[in-house]
């Protein structure tokens, strides 16, 4: 599949109602190799945490996200 169709797909799903959003997304998870996704999980947090280690990302406590989650939802 070429990339150009593979966003058309994306953009035609985009424009469903959410309900049928929501059935597709699960399906297209239920559709993924549980062991490639854990893969995917794991290189993800190694990456983060390298991130972290190497002062390339600044972690941000708990309580200051929330904080601005309810910054954001009070607007």
């Amino acid at each position: 599949m070429t990339a150009a169709a593979l966003k058309d797909i994306a953009t035609t799903a985009e424009q469903l109602p959410t309900k049928d959003r929501a059935y597709l997304a699960e399906r297209l998870i239920a559709s993924l190799d549980e062991s490639e996704l854990e893969q995917q999980w794991a290189s993800e947090a190694i990456r983060r945490r390298d991130e972290v280690r190497s002062g390339k990302v600044k972690p941000i406590p708990a309580a200051e996200v929330y904080r601005q989650i309810e910054s954001l939802l009070a607007k």
